[in-house]
């Protein structure tokens, strides 16, 4: 039997194989308007054709938690009932093919405010629907990015909320599985690094003080999340520094209190928060990150970064380092990696009626 196409069950919910679909922004919302932030046709064709494919698990791109909080003005959000409603037909769509829908429940920091990838991705100002961007202290991200406001405490706790309002809208969409994104860089990943947190109060300096504002999010967000549905933190497990930044080591003592405060999966990734940092970019290269976590805490992982066949993603669940791989260009490049994957290995995946004469 294929490991890679065996069913996980976190808390009461069961995701039937472990070929799950990482976060990707679209960038594809509208930045003005009624429909600001919320989903449309693009995003229900997009998420619904890797659902027909048989991917397990689809967690929605970074998804922001307050206007202020997209990446860019094209970025979803769901921080009114509008793009509730508008998620609902996706959710709808996902489970009646038998995919667990999943969210990133997102605020970008220092980081907000730009263009789409393909425009450029540089800042933007009003006059482009863009606004002052948000951080622990105010260092720029890199040259030619606004320095950010820094954050007051009474601004920290606005946001911790905005994050525990969000989770209860994503749970109103019909989403099953959140997951919390500190990971790439974005705010909360900020408060985390003593690279970008340069704090001299209860936020910043020591490593309880910089873990203290994810905590209290995980805190509020698993308060109102069901407790028979699992909650996710996405992590960059390293800054890629050689000094001064986040450290795989920091990672695993993470884990371990990422566990204690009610979360059920690390999702693991790297990278994004030091605009200079040299990253070693191959096949699975995130991979090690996830397996040291498994190996040295008890919180299950999932790995992700250039996993792109079917039979790398089985060695790394069947030997043990980790629960779940999150594709993501591979998906983009491929809606029904997941069925042609499950032929190879001799896996069973959901196929829908529709598209039976192509088994």
């Amino acid at each position: 039997m294929s490991a890679l196409f065996q069913p996980c069950t976190l808390r009461d919910v069961t995701i039937p194989n472990r070929v799950w679909m990482a976060p990707m922004c679209q960038y594809s919302a509208a930045p003005e308007g009624p429909e600001t932030g919320a989903p449309d046709d693009w995003h229900f064709a997009h998420y619904a054709a890797r659902a027909a494919g048989g991917t397990g698990l689809i967690v929605v791109e970074a998804t922001a938690v307050s206007p202020e909080g997209r990446i860019s003005p094209y970025d979803l959000g769901i921080w009114n009932d509008t793009q509730v409603e508008a998620f609902r037909r996706i959710t709808r769509f996902l489970v009646s093919q038998g995919t667990v829908p999943g969210i990133q429940l997102a605020h970008s920091g220092r980081k907000a405010s730009t263009d789409r990838p393909w425009k450029g991705g540089a800042p933007v100002g009003p006059d482009a629907h863009g606004w002052q961007p948000v951080a622990p202290s105010a260092v720029a991200f890199a040259e030619g990015h606004p320095v950010p406001s820094e954050l007051t405490v009474a601004g920290i706790q606005e946001i911790v909320g905005q994050f525990a309002d969000a989770a209860r809208r994503a749970l109103a969409a019909g989403f099953e599985v959140a997951e919390i994104h500190g990971a790439h860089g974005y705010l909360i990943n900020e408060f985390l690094s003593p690279y970008s947190n340069h704090r001299t109060d209860a936020y910043g300096g020591s490593y309880e003080n910089r873990t203290r504002f994810a905590l209290q999010v995980v805190d509020a967000v698993r308060e109102v999340w069901p407790d028979d549905k699992p909650l996710f933190f996405r992590i960059s497990a390293t800054d890629w520094l050689e000094e001064d930044g986040w450290t795989a080591d920091d990672t695993v003592r993470f884990a371990a209190d990422l566990k204690a405060h009610g979360i059920d999966l690390l999702d693991v990734s790297t990278g994004g928060n030091a605009a200079g940092a040299r990253i070693p970019v191959g096949p699975g290269y995130q991979v090690p990150f996830a397996a040291r976590v498994k190996a040295e805490t008890s919180l299950p992982v999932a790995a992700v970064g250039l996993i792109t066949d079917a039979e790398q993603a089985e060695k790394i669940i069947a030997n043990g380092e980790a629960d779940a791989v999150l594709l993501g260009r591979e998906l983009l490049r491929n809606p029904s990696w997941a069925r042609h994957a499950a032929r190879e290995l001799g896996g069973d995946v959901h196929v829908p009626d529709q598209y039976h004469s192509s088994v």
